[in-house]
């Protein structure tokens, strides 16, 4: 829902302004100069002959690097009288101008560019050397230097993409998907060769970096373990905790895992996911049947929560999607993720946890997940290893048993934690040590009944 009005400034030298307040959850206000907003509506040759726009200098001749006229002592100005400039004590009876015509000019083009598609804004320079040397540093001519007091600057295409944190991704590993967002990487590599790959999918709100203890203890067993941050998630491009189709997990995955076999081709391919992670990890494997060796899931997100998904809730949930997608429903209570209040903690004051609170449009999305993951078990053929929670309050301990009775793999084992919580893999010490022991095992007597060079 949005709500926009128009404030008029008469002062001599301040134009107009439009406000916009965007109320979705939160209430956020942000301005754009008058300037490049009648574009939408005035041409260039209209508002030289209405005079639409009170206090702004246009010129006659709308021409780059025309020179005022000699001899003119009068100054032109849209919606008012032109006043005289002559004499010593006409500055301060009369106002000066606001530009010279070919910094007006200018001044306006760079508005009107402003309205384009971002792919389109260079070839809208003007021509001339200085839009020349513009164009070679991949921004618009006349522009300023970087700073809120600008409303004409756009960002320059030529300059390095940065993650959300402005850090520059050619400093850090990354993956471009599809969608040309680009998605922040880890990689954990042993000392020698490596026996297998195994990817880490993250859960909801969190970052790849939360999974540095597990992948050091697989790379112990000799295995290159790498992950990413989801879109929207950690250091990866995308609005916080937004996804316009859950495919794109799912796809980006795909991508990943296709980039590190076309430079390790005879390895055998390992996931890993905790909650939303394991329903991308499900939905992964059942995608590519056979393609992958064996997958641990750690409290994944099969059947939700039913004190979160009630019919009520749910149906609610879809009506606002339609009217209000970026309502946020609330933030992920820290309290029920783990029992240890040390890892509750660290969760609190991780900078990189996204805590904007889950906005309709993705609960939604993870609903249509729950649906697509109870179609997809039937798939499932591969290897797994499954531990949960009896205690947890996000993902319901009953997908666990659901998983077990539909997936037609052979090989499946599950251990259920009595009286733990979400995060089995950041809880107490007993629990914690229990599940670093489980993954161990399993991953070792996989990857060395099926032995070094033999393809999944």
């Amino acid at each position: 829902m949005c709500v926009v009005s128009t404030c008029v400034c008469v002062g001599r030298s301040v134009c107009l302004c439009v406000w916009r307040a965007c109320i979705s959850g939160r209430v956020g206000v942000r301005a754009w100069c008058v300037r490049a907003w009648v574009w939408r509506v005035f041409s260039p040759r209209r508002l030289r002959r209405s005079g639409s726009i009170r206090g702004v200098t246009v010129p006659r001749r709308l021409t780059p690097g025309a020179a005022r006229p000699a001899g003119r002592g009068r100054e032109e100005r849209c919606g008012g009288s032109a006043g005289s400039t002559r004499g010593p004590g006409a500055a301060s009876r009369v106002p000066p101008p606001l530009a010279t015509p070919a910094g007006n000019w200018d001044k306006w083009q760079r508005g009107r560019r402003a309205l384009l598609p971002r792919s389109q804004r260079r070839a809208a320079l003007p021509p001339g050397p200085a839009a020349d040397e513009d164009r070679a540093r991949g921004c618009d001519s006349g522009a300023r230097g970087p700073g809120p007091e600008d409303p004409f600057r756009m960002p320059e295409e030529g300059s390095p993409r940065r993650t959300p944190q402005s850090v520059p991704y050619q400093d850090i590993p990354h993956l471009v998907n599809a969608d040309g967002q680009y998605l922040f990487c880890r990689y954990w590599k042993p000392s020698a060769t490596p026996r297998a790959l195994v990817f880490v999918s993250h859960g909801a709100g969190e970052h790849c970096g939360r999974y540095e203890e597990l992948a050091r203890m697989l790379v112990g067993l000799g295995l290159l373990v790498f992950a990413h941050d989801h879109v929207g998630h950690g250091q990866s491009e995308g609005e916080r905790m937004v996804v316009s189709d859950f495919q794109v997990f799912v796809r980006d995955v795909l991508h990943h895992v296709d980039v590190m076999q076309k430079d390790h081709p005879q390895l055998p391919v390992f996931l890993l996911g905790h909650s939303m992670g394991g329903a991308i990890a499900i939905l992964t494997a059942a995608e590519r049947p056979g393609h992958f060796s064996g997958m641990v899931l750690i409290s994944p997100l099969v059947l939700a929560s039913p004190e979160s998904a009630t019919t009520f809730k749910i149906l609610a949930a879809k009506v606002l999607n339609l009217v209000l997608p970026n309502m946020s429903l609330g933030r992920i209570d820290a309290s029920v993720l783990s029992r240890n209040k040390t890892e509750v903690d660290l969760y609190n004051a991780d900078p990189l946890i996204c805590r904007a609170g889950l906005k309709v449009c993705f609960g939604i999305q993870l609903l249509n997940a729950v649906s697509r993951v109870e179609r997809a078990l039937p798939k499932l053929t591969l290897p797994f290893l499954l531990l949960q929670g009896s205690a947890d309050r996000l993902c319901d301990s009953r997908g666990a048993y659901l998983l077990m009775e539909s997936a037609k793999s052979q090989d499946k084992t599950l251990k259920i934690y009595e009286g733990a919580y979400h995060i089995l893999h950041k809880e107490l010490p007993e629990v914690t040590d229990s599940v670093f022991r489980e993954i161990n095992t399993w991953v070792s007597q996989r990857t060395a009944a099926m032995g070094t060079g033999s393809p999944p």
